[in-house]
């Protein structure tokens, strides 16, 4: 396990250090406030009553005008702490979400193909508010309480040492308690934040699936899916509670302990008449003041926990280090001619043994229209997805313009690249915002006009506030083929030299592809073109069909010379066409 990285913990409190040491001076001050309370009662019971009575009264009165100004003090530093104090919590927990985010925003494909949306989600909300709350609360309320423990138990050992060193003795019994039920919660908190995380994992994944779960009638088992996750939390919390039942309950047990003994040995005291009634009420009172550390000390363990299983779980993603990153001295592209050439690549997914790819070669000339084909699993979409450097090849290297693509600054290298999937994703919003994604520096007019080019600008002003339309999550108000022409005016828009169509057409109906196709055409042209292909019908005009299979490149030339070649591509051909008869 790592060493818990305490300098990276203390390091968000940089920005705030003044605001923050504030708050714990006001905190500081609240709790030395406190301790005088009980000292005045002493002395109005001890010397002022017990004393002349003809000037008692302006005593008490003086000493009750000298409360009310502590009260203020009292109130005006709690409401200080309570406010300022959370906002420090609050602006840290912001920063560390913003660096979070930012940092899952530089991790590549590879990890996100292991991990869950919302496991993510949870903790990059549930741990860092837990960990805001530890941020403010923990140094605060240990300043306050340490304050009021020390001071008590001063001013306990002056009024009584014999006393005050009895009740102490419960303190070593105390604190191996204390620390053996810590360790115990600590890991059912951290359970608890798994399981959570399950659960939203669970949701997210059925609401996302909500079109297909409402199509197959099958909401009884999202429901059995998530009541599985549901229940799994809940014993994980019905383990916490027990544990903190035995910690808080043992804990008070020892502070009922504390409070029998005082009043047995006080009492015993006072018969003895070694210790004043008025002592003993002073010594009752700060008594309280010494428990009450201990009780919200006891029960900040909780917090401290959660806090700190929070902050180790967001150092498990900040310490993933992205699998693809820009070499020092990275190049970055000025004018790119489009020549791509694969030399001798291989390539397998993290913790596979087999190669998705072997030994491939291949040379694309600028300008070039080439097709991939072949079955599913041949490794097409991996082969295109090593050009953006989405992955890293095993062997070989892959060159653009005669540079390694490693050796390529990323934003230079995918600035360069456009790529159009056949599951198009459109971001919540508008129309507009959507096409704007390719450039977001584009103006409204440029959008349009890439707009039109896409063959997308009728159906878009056909929509209630035209450019300015609601799509909604992830384009559900779209058709799959207004979706489709919306990313390809996105990339339009981002006017790349290199491009990528990733089965673009093949979720569509006959007509929508017609158009889409034509798009496709229209952007490809004078581009540097790599279209990886279902529909065969569609790359007739290709100037070079590949034939990809488990066993490589297999076939290679145009649509007329593999067909009188009767090889794999006729084969796949002929399939298809009798598929489609």
């Amino acid at each position: 396990m790592r060493c818990f990285p305490v300098k990276k913990f203390f390091s968000y409190y940089k920005p705030y250090l003044t605001l923050f040491l504030s708050v714990l001076a006001c905190s500081f001050i609240v709790s030395a406030v406190t301790l005088v309370f009980p000292l005045l009662v002493r002395y109005i019971t001890k010397d002022v009553l017990e004393g002349d009575l003809s000037t008692a009264l302006s005593e008490v009165y003086w000493i009750g005008g000298l409360m009310l100004v502590l009260a203020a003090i009292q109130n005006i530093g709690n409401y200080f702490v309570d406010y300022k104090g959370h906002e420090v919590g609050a602006r840290m927990e912001s920063d560390m979400r913003s660096e979070l985010f930012e940092h899952m925003q530089k991790l590549s494909f590879s990890f996100y193909d292991k991990e869950k949306t919302g496991q993510l989600m949870s903790r990059i909300t549930n741990d860092l508010l837990l960990l805001s709350e530890l941020y403010h609360h923990g140094p605060e309320d240990y300043i306050k309480y340490l304050v009021r423990f020390i001071g008590a138990f001063v001013i306990l050992y002056f009024i009584n040492a014999p006393l005050t060193i009895t009740v102490f003795c419960f303190l070593p019994f105390l604190g191996v308690f204390t620390l053996y039920f810590n360790r115990k919660l600590n890991q059912a908190l951290r359970r608890n934040k798994e399981r959570i995380a399950d659960v939203n994992a669970q949701v997210e994944d059925s609401l996302s699936g909500i079109r297909v779960v409402k199509s197959f009638a099958n909401e009884q088992v999202e429901i059995k899916k998530f009541n599985r996750e549901n229940n799994r939390f809940l014993d994980s919390r019905k383990k916490t509670y027990r544990a903190e039942a035995y910690f808080f309950n043992g804990v008070e047990t020892f502070l009922q302990l504390m409070t029998i003994t005082v009043i047995i040995f006080g009492s015993a005291s006072i018969v003895n008449d070694t210790l004043a009634l008025a002592d003993l009420i002073t010594f009752l009172l700060y008594i309280r003041f010494m428990i009450e550390p201990i009780q919200r000390l006891t029960h900040m363990s909780t917090q401290f926990q959660e806090g700190i299983t929070g902050f180790q779980r967001f150092m498990e993603i900040m310490n993933v280090k992205p699998a693809i990153e820009n070499k020092p001295n990275a190049v970055t592209l000025r004018e790119v001619h489009g020549e791509i050439e694969f030399k001798q690549v291989s390539f397998r997914y993290e913790n596979h043994l087999d190669n998705v790819l072997g030994n491939l070669s291949l040379h694309v000339q600028p300008g070039e229209y080439v097709a991939l084909v072949g079955p599913s699993g041949a490794g097409k979409t991996t082969l295109c997805s090593l050009i953006p450097r989405f992955y890293d090849v095993t062997d070989g290297e892959v060159l653009l313009d005669g540079i390694n693509v490693r050796d390529i600054d990323l934003q230079s290298l995918r600035n360069n690249i456009g790529i159009v999937q056949q599951d198009v994703y459109l971001f919540a919003g508008t129309v507009m915002e959507n096409i704007r994604y390719g450039n977001p520096a584009a103006s409204d007019e440029e959008i349009i006009e890439a707009a039109k080019r896409a063959n997308a600008h009728d159906f878009i002003m056909s929509l209630p506030n035209g450019y300015h339309s609601e799509i909604g999550q992830r384009g559900v108000k779209l058709s799959g083929g207004q979706k489709q022409r919306l990313s390809i005016a996105r990339v339009f828009l981002k006017n790349p030299p290199i491009l990528i169509f990733d089965e673009a057409t093949s979720a569509l109906d006959n007509e929508s592809e017609s158009i889409v196709k034509e798009s496709l055409e229209s952007l490809a042209n004078g581009r540097t073109t790599i279209v990886i292909a279902h529909r065969l019908s569609t790359i007739r005009n290709a100037g070079r069909i590949i034939v990809l299979t488990e066993d490589g490149i297999v076939e290679q030339g145009t649509h007329d010379a593999l067909l009188a070649h009767d090889g794999a591509y006729a084969h796949l051909y002929s399939k298809q066409f009798e598929l489609q008869v």
